[in-house]
């Protein structure tokens, strides 16, 4: 137990960032931080550029009971935001390019979206009361890590197994809980390992619920309350062939709303199997992993905006994926290492809309929206990374993918006049081919050097591809109501496929320069991205109400056009104040700056992040922690006129933070939003929840103060 103790208090050591922002990497003695510590050099080119972020364990114990949604907490990392969803369900955005267009993996595994939506988000599918860490590449990654993608890199992990010493058997655990005022939130998490010296197995559970929030001086916020709950077992072997894991898990929302969506999540149900095999050998090392996922996903009306028992509008989707992936390293020399590797991803799914019974709109028919349709990709990568010198290395890379999509017919609802504009628009789909190949191919090029005096430099170069998802090509209805139920950008307008789309073609440059000394560090990340036939949106028509005039809100056509965005991150760190056994004081700050631009319509790009800034103040004495922060962001006043994009006042919200570990139990308070500012979020939306109830179009307003309780110990 001793040892156990002894453990918990250096992972302790870790929380001492509070509320803050990210700061550079560490040195012995100081306050622990957020971001991955580089000091080892170029060496850690090939899996941890410059441009990464980390969020460990330590900083994700005190997080936990400020936020049940992952891409929310990432949000604090330079260059990170997050586009509003449900509450577990926000959808991150990395130096403007978003969810869809960012490579996001789970224990090393892809997640597909299963909603026309985006309902339940790859992230969605994990807590963080049971994430060990997560890893952001904001920058330019390798193409080791995964294709089909033109943004960056979020890579959430597990905790790794647990074995025991020889004859020995090991028993350990973790339990976690949480209260939040603001929408009265509650959850828990629990991990329990047993291990022995050859086989471990770990399992995690975890729960989550919040009625809907309160936005200051808006009131409640409508449409906003969720509740969901995890498990997962691992199991692993380790043996002179290396380590085996398998695990699998259940997930299951029973309801989740959604304050930008006309629906809101009624069911989501989705089990997984994982396996991995890790092996090092004299030639080299071996990493070849496998996953199947199943999902049933519903989706209705909940109370806040007129859902009745046995009515509404149900929508479907059945989503079943299969993937698999190898990686082999070759150290072909002292200099040399040469990196091969290939994957095959098969997504299945199927959309469709029951009939509402007496609908004369949404009837007789089942409303198919996809049929049955399968996304297949199959890539192959080869990676050349050299050490020319103890502070010189590059990584030099080529990525090939081949992706295979089809679906079948779709009906409408109907054929009487009301149904008409979807009747069409079924019978011209029908009528052509909904085949598409695609034959795409990436490379990348990174190079690092550590000079003297605590300063890094990486420059990169990569050339992306990613194909239309099913949705972008596939999503075929033209009627008012059927076209507004396809879309995960929260604007509530409609949109349309277009099976003509061509791939999106990203060409980014990226550079970072770190520099530090004894008690402080700074980092600056210019970077620019030009996107060819980057997939946004033109306008089709204008909704207007029952009496003709507009509402504000139009349908939209996906379309290939062009685009650029360019900014810069800035971080760093300042020791105010070293004591002994970790204890200090520490000043943070970062700054976020994105530009994206339409370069076919010269307009803004939409849900683009404006300027953010934080700071932060942390201080950790003994057993006792504290935090401060500040967060402001600046007026978003370039907005995407082709969606209608509101406009949103700039805003400063002040955090603090509290905690205490006795032994080995930590008790932490946090006040968000401590002056209950009113504000609206920036990549929020419009709220329709509360448009349905007042049919006031409005943005959606930001979480009021909200004081949250949270309880932790190990065993």
């Amino acid at each position: 137990m001793s040892i156990l103790v002894r453990g918990l208090r250096a992972a302790l050591l870790a929380t001492s960032a509070g509320l803050s922002v990210p700061a550079l990497a560490q040195e012995a003695g100081e306050l622990p931080t957020v971001r991955v510590d580089t000091s080892g050099g170029p060496a850690s080119i090939a899996t941890t550029p410059l441009t990464t972020e980390r969020l460990d364990r330590a900083i994700l114990t005190l997080r936990q009971s400020m936020s049940s949604d992952t891409a929310g907490l990432l949000s604090r990392l330079p260059g990170v935001s997050a586009n509003t969803g449900g509450g577990f369900s926000s959808m991150p955005a990395i130096r403007g390019l978003s969810e869809q267009r960012l490579k996001i993996l789970v224990d090393g595994h892809p997640i597909d979206a299963a909603c026309p939506n985006d309902m339940n988000t790859p992230l969605s599918y994990t807590d963080p009361q049971t994430i060990a860490r997560i890893d952001v590449i904001t920058g330019v990654s390798p193409v080791s890590m995964g294709g089909d993608s033109i943004g960056g890199i979020i890579n959430v992990e597990s905790a790794r197994p647990r074995f025991a010493g020889k004859g020995e058997t090991l028993f350990t655990g973790e339990a976690s809980t949480f209260y939040r005022s603001n929408g009265d939130g509650f959850g828990g998490a629990l991990s329990l390992t047993a291990a022995g010296q050859h086989v471990s197995a770990t399992y995690t559970g975890s729960y989550t619920q919040s009625d809907n929030y309160e936005g200051s001086n808006r009131g409640v916020v409508r449409s906003t309350e969720y509740a969901k709950t995890d498990h997962a077992l691992a199991l692993a072997l380790q043996s002179g062939l290396g380590l085996f894991e398998l695990k699998g898990g259940y997930h299951f929302s029973p309801y989740e709303g959604f304050p930008n969506q006309y629906m809101d999540m009624t069911s989501n149900k989705s089990w997984f199997l994982n396996g991995r095999w890790q092996g090092t050998f004299l030639w080299g090392s071996i990493d070849w992993r496998a996953d199947y996922r199943d999902t049933d996903h519903e989706m209705n009306f909940l109370a806040d905006k007129g859902g009745t028992a046995n009515g509404g509008m149900p929508m479907n989707t059945q989503v079943h994926t299969a993937s698999t992936s190898l990686k082999i390293d070759l150290p072909v020399s002292s200099r040399d290492t040469v990196r091969i590797g290939g994957d095959y991803h098969h997504q299945w799914l199927d959309d469709y809309w029951p009939a509402v019974a007496g609908s004369m709109m949404m009837g007789p028919n089942t409303y198919v929206n996809i049929n049955a349709a399968h996304r297949d990709r199959f890539g192959l990568f080869g990676e050349w990374e050299a050490q020319w010198t103890p502070r010189l290395s590059t990584l030099a890379g080529v990525r090939y993918d081949h992706v295979a999509m089809d679906t079948g017919r779709v009906q409408p609802y109907g054929t009487n006049m009301m149904n008409m504009d979807d009747v069409m628009a079924a019978n011209a789909f029908n009528a052509v081919s909904h085949a598409r190949k695609d034959d795409n191919w990436s490379g990348s090029f990174l190079l690092s050097y550590a000079a003297e005096g605590g300063v890094r430099l990486e420059l990169g170069y990569a050339h992306k591809v990613r194909s239309p998802n099913l949705y972008e090509r596939y999503s075929w209805g033209r009627g008012s109501m059927s076209s507004r139920m396809i879309g995960w950008y929260g604007d509530g307008n409609g949109y349309v496929g277009n099976l003509d789309l061509k791939p999106e073609r990203a060409d980014t440059v990226s550079a970072a320069v770190s520099v530090s000394g004894q008690g402080w560090s700074v980092k600056a990340a210019p970077y620019y991205t030009h996107v060819s036939d980057y997939i946004d949106a033109v306008r089709l028509l204008s909704f207007n109400d029952m009496m003709g005039m507009p509402t504000g809100f139009v349908q939209l056509q996906f379309a290939n056009q062009e685009a650029e965005f360019y900014g810069i991150d800035l971080s760093g760190s300042l020791m105010l104040w070293s004591g002994e056994d970790g204890d200090g004081t520490r000043l943070t700050g970062s700054l976020s700056y994105v530009h994206g631009q339409n370069l076919t319509d010269r307009g803004a790009l939409y849900h683009q992040m404006p300027l953010d800034v934080k700071l932060g103040l942390q201080h950790r004495q003994g057993a006792f922690e504290a935090g401060l922060d500040l967060d402001i962001v600046k007026d978003k006043q370039r907005v995407d006129a082709t969606r209608n994009e509101p406009r949103t006042n700039g805003y400063a919200l002040v955090g603090l933070s509290a905690a205490y570990t006795l032994k080995a139990v930590r008790i932490s308070i946090a006040a968000e939003n401590l002056l209950d500012e009113g504000y609206d979020l920036p990549l929020g939306g419009i709220s329709l929840g509360d448009y349905d109830a007042t049919g006031v179009r409005r943005s959606v307003a930001g979480r009021g103060r909200s004081i949250n309780i949270g309880l932790s110990t190990r065993f």
